[in-house]
């Protein structure tokens, strides 16, 4: 399955979703979507009474989503995405169930705070859900099928990211006391590793008031301190504790947000 990670595709922008869809909207006009829509002209009849993208989107955005037409129209879509795995198709796909993937966003804003992230997650859960989806072995109700299959995805991906926080909050005591031990610095050094120092006492500080303040937790900051301050690399931080490399980036950028907006605030 081609790697179909939202921000490959070039779909999030975050000056705007809705610049987004209207982007994506414009794109659908253009010469190449038009052949496929031509294409599904030739081989299904349901699609002759279209003249254009907009008037299939439109068409999927009003009534009921119970509309046997709907489901035709996303049969023969996912039919020809499974032949020839176009890229395009899959845009075709994301601008009309756009409504859909909003409404998704907004119901589990519980699960993660930050927007942004969480639209992202959302995009990618989508496209895998309808990347992986069998019509023939489904042929039916694909609406309500890409919706559960969407959620489901969604809800694996921040389960994940859940087990692995968990993990992270529980590091082994020993491993702790290693990274304060470097925390405190070393004597009888030379004048600049002295300098270098005081600015890296001076940074722990600011660390430990955002820790106090539960800006951040205590793995996030021992995290922080390791890789920005005594140099290890997030590889190395992840192997040593048997974590995923990208959800322990993910951490480390979540806690330095945080951060950045505390900092704003003062």
């Amino acid at each position: 399955m081609p790697d179909a990670r939202p921000e490959r595709l070039g779909v999030v922008s975050w000056t705007s979703r809705d610049q987004d869809l209207q982007r994506l909207k414009r794109g659908l006009e253009n010469e190449y979507y038009g052949l496929l829509l031509n294409k599904l002209q030739f081989c299904e009849s349901i699609f002759r009474q279209f003249t254009a993208w907009s008037d299939v989107v439109e068409f999927m955005h009003t009534g009921s989503s119970r509309n046997p037409e709907k489901n035709d129209i996303l049969k023969a879509i996912l039919l020809h995405h499974g032949k020839d795995r176009n890229p395009r198709w899959r845009t075709i796909l994301l601008v009309i169930f756009w409504p859909t993937l909003a409404s998704i966003h907004w119901q589990k804003r519980h699960w993660d705070p930050d927007p942004d992230e969480r639209w992202v997650n959302v995009i990618w859960a989508f496209i895998h859900a309808i990347c992986c989806i069998d019509v023939n072995q489904r042929p039916d109700r694909l609406v309500q099928k890409i919706f559960n299959d969407t959620v489901h995805r969604l809800y694996d991906e921040y389960s994940h990211q859940w087990k692995l926080m968990k993990n992270e909050v529980s590091t082994d005591p020993t491993e702790i006391e290693k990274i304060k031990e470097l925390a405190k610095g070393v004597e009888d050094i030379g004048f600049a590793e002295v300098e270098l120092r005081k600015d890296n006492e001076a940074e722990i500080k600011k660390l430990q008031r955002f820790l106090r303040e539960d800006i951040i937790s205590e793995a996030d900051f021992f995290l922080i301190i390791g890789t920005r301050i005594y140099g290890k690399s997030i590889a190395e931080c992840a192997e040593e504790r048997g974590l995923d490399y990208e959800a322990v980036r993910k951490r480390r950028q979540r806690a330095e947000a945080r951060i950045r907006r505390a900092e704003k605030k003062i």
